[in-house]
């Protein structure tokens, strides 16, 4: 893969005391006012590369004082702000307004507003520099000294441009401006101005990426209104066929509402195949392809948009592993961990562009293809990436059990890979209930889930495709496991399963949140759910606003830590589905609404996590402070609880539609239109928890008012897995 990724959906993104935007590989993160100051984390991103680590407006070299700021799109906000009063005067009589549009570097466009009686005149000032920095070192905070960048007038334009090793390979960015001069030796853009009594001046300053010496097109050309450029274009779009809610609960409205916006503003698209659209992991600092982020969020986010679900699998499979390097870990059929653009990749996980360290990407792509299989879209490409599966399973039988146990471990193959390689892939993220963190190679309990609900997948395809054969071997296979995985990782002693084996196959006996997720892929034994369901909702893991990644009473519990102790929205989102596909729905209920009272005091938008305080201590959940937002998984958290308080199970290849709601009182009556399904869109309604309508669905499939069955007799039948 080449080049970088664009931006194909829609909604702002804000957060905390500064704003964000983001327009696929390009990403501004800047102050209230708009302004991007030096020696923070500001700046505008392209490709994993900080094109601009300085934007400063000065009017009369004086900072203008901010007002206000405002955002519609997640790819432009409007500062407002004012200049100083005139010495003598008590009240400012101009006005400067900043509209901003990030895409592919950034256009501004400056207004001055003379609200006075008398001409006005003002020296307009843009400071303008670029350290070039790689997005991770901006993130860690260490950005190291390197000398200046280069700065030169190019066609009246300011550039600046950093080598690397050689002139055919550089980075630069060109700020552009007709009704301003460029000033090099002050890195700034200079505009004398003079504006007669209630009169405005307009200017429009474009910032261009420049890779290699070639200047990149703008996404907002001055030729056409903004409204009608690509990202307007692709919003509108995605407005028109998402599904509606109605609901009479307005906290409920507005969090699926901002869901749905934050899943369109992280869609982006790879310039080798525009028209597949993908999800990013989340802003600001991963706008890009992740395996376990973008197939979890396109999973859950499947009675949004099957197509995003798709998209990513095509896009996997497109980047699937084909040879063995150590350095980024890549082996043939393993599906990758994430993908990094930026000009020096030795800076990355593995010092490659594409990196494979990951345990649980594998499996989870063939449990999302046969997930998005059991919706009906477009039969014929699922079945075109079947093969894709079966080399993903050839990785997890032959590459990811490494010693012939039945389960899938993890080592990392040199000191440049990450060495945890689960969804909580920091450092400490498996530990022992005494806080000794546990040694590799490591199986961890939820990956044996996915591989257990990736094999009962491909039984469920051998099924359709009348591969007696396969369908038997597959099937047994999910069964050996299961028998496996619960006689290995159960501790009867405890009531509950471990989080993991360590290297020498011992039981790392920490309670965790990770055997939630056993219960969503159904790889727990029946006799001992009930005890999982207890410990995950008693005062050590549920907070009231979710479940906490790891038990109050384990060695390295912390509530402010990222993965021992917080609350993860989309963990708590598949521990929810887990209870309720066990029939636990008191349990679920529970959670859900947590969950969703926590995002009603997020303002409707839940956070990558938050901190694992109770509910009873703090009267609102306490923000982590370097956490995402919008961040993907959490974005389709939502969307994933609501699906599963309506027990909602499509098996359109067999005819069937499970929908049985269990929705909590206060949210018992809503309705659902324009839901996608088989190429259909469906309208359902429900009244006092009851379903009264559902309109639009294609002929030939039936509606069971009743919950699926979690597990059946016969792997491969439309009741089982």
């Amino acid at each position: 893969m080449t080049g970088g990724w664009s931006f194909a959906g829609e909604a702002a993104a804000i957060g905390g005391s500064g704003v964000t935007l983001v327009e696929g590989s390009s990403f501004c993160v800047c102050d209230n006012g708009g302004e991007v100051r030096a020696g923070t984390p500001q700046g505008v991103f392209f490709r994993d590369t900080r094109v601009v680590s300085r934007w400063e407006v000065t009017l009369d070299d004086t900072p203008a004082e901010s007002l206000a700021v405002m955002t519609t799109e997640p790819w432009c906000a409007t500062f407002i702000g004012r200049a100083l009063p005139r010495p003598g005067r008590s009240d400012s009589t101009l006005l400067l307004r900043r509209n901003r549009y990030v895409g592919s570097g950034m256009r501004e466009d400056i207004t001055l507003e003379n609200l006075g009686g008398e001409t006005a005149a003002v020296r307009l000032r843009l400071n303008v520099d670029s350290d070039f920095a790689d997005l991770f070192e901006v993130k860690e905070s260490r950005v190291p000294d390197r000398p200046p960048a280069q700065t030169s007038v190019h066609e009246g334009s300011l550039r600046l441009e950093r080598f690397y090793g050689s002139k055919d390979h550089s980075r630069g960015v060109e700020v552009r401006c007709a009704e301003a001069r460029a000033d090099v030796a002050r890195r700034c853009l200079v505009a004398d101005v003079v504006i007669l009594p209630h009169a405005k001046w307009h200017a429009v300053v474009q910032v261009l990426p420049v890779i290699d010496g070639k200047v990149l097109p703008t996404r907002y050309p001055t030729d056409r209104p903004v409204e009608e450029t690509a990202p307007a274009r692709q919003a509108r779009e995605w407005r028109m066929s998402s599904p509606v809610l109605r609901t009479g609960d307005p906290s409920l409205g507005r969090t699926l509402e901002r869901s749905r916006m934050d899943l369109g503003a992280l869609r982006i698209v790879d310039p080798e195949e525009p028209d597949v659209a993908v999800v990013a992991a989340g802003a600001p600092w991963f706008m890009t392809l992740f395996g376990r982020d973008s197939l979890l969020t396109s999973y859950m986010a499947l009675p949004i948009d099957q197509k995003l679900a798709l998209g990513t699998l095509k896009t996997l499979a497109r980047l699937q592993g084909e040879v063995n390097d150590p350095a980024s870990e890549e082996e043939p059929g393993r599906i990758l961990h994430e993908v990094r653009f930026g000009a020096e990749p030795s800076l990355v996980l593995g010092g490659r562009s594409r990196y494979y360290g990951t345990a649980d990407a594998t499996p989870l792509f063939v449990v999302v293809l046969g997930e998005l299989r059991r919706w009906g879209l477009a039969a014929h490409e699922v079945s075109a990436l079947l093969p894709h599966a079966d080399r993903a399973l050839d990785w997890v039988v032959n590459h990811g059990d490494r010693d012939g146990d039945l389960f899938v471990e993890y080592q990392r193959a040199t000191d440049r890979g990450l060495v945890n390689q689960g969804w909580k892939d920091s450092w400490d993220g498996v530990t022992f209930a005494d806080g000794t963190v546990a040694r590799a190679p490591i199986a961890l309990c939820e990956v044996q889930g996915y591989v257990y609900a990736a094999f009962v997948a491909r039984a469920h395809f051998a099924w359709e495709l009348g591969d007696e054969a396969g369908r038997r071997m597959w099937s047994e296979r999910a069964a050996a496991l299961k028998r496996a995985f619960n006689d290995r990782f159960w501790l009867p002693e405890r009531g509950w399963y471990a989080l993991a084996l360590d290297g020498d196959k011992r039981p790392v006996d920490a309670l965790a949140s990770n055997m939630g997720h056993c219960l969503w892929t159904g790889i727990v034994d029946e006799d001992k759910a009930p005890q999982v369901a207890e410990r995950l909702l008693s005062e050590e893991m549920f907070t009231g606003w979710g479940i906490r990644t790891l038990g109050t009473s384990m060695g390295a519990y912390n509530p402010l830590s990222y993965h021992n102790g917080s609350v993860w929205p989309h963990d708590t989102a598949l521990v929810t589905a887990g209870l309720m596909r066990y029939g636990f729905v008191e349990e679920a209920q529970r959670v859900a609404c947590g969950l969703l009272d926590a995002a009603e005091a997020f303002g409707g938008r839940l956070p990558e996590l938050f901190c694992g305080f109770d509910r009873g201590e703090f009267a609102q959940p306490v923000p982590f402070p370097t956490s995402c937002s919008p961040q993907a998984w959490a974005s389709a958290a939502p969307v994933q609880l609501l699906r599963t308080l309506l027990r909602f199970d499509p098996w359109v290849p067999h005819g069937k539609v499970w929908l049985d709601p269990a929705l909590p009182p206060a949210l018992a009556d809503l309705a659902v239109d324009n839901l996608p399904l088989a190429g259909a869109r469906v309208s359902l309604e429900v009244v006092g928890g009851r379903v009264v309508r559902m309109d639009g669905l294609p002929s030939g499939i039936e509606v069971i008012n009743e919950p699926r069955p979690a597990s059946g007799a016969v792997l491969g039948s439309p009741s089982a897995g």
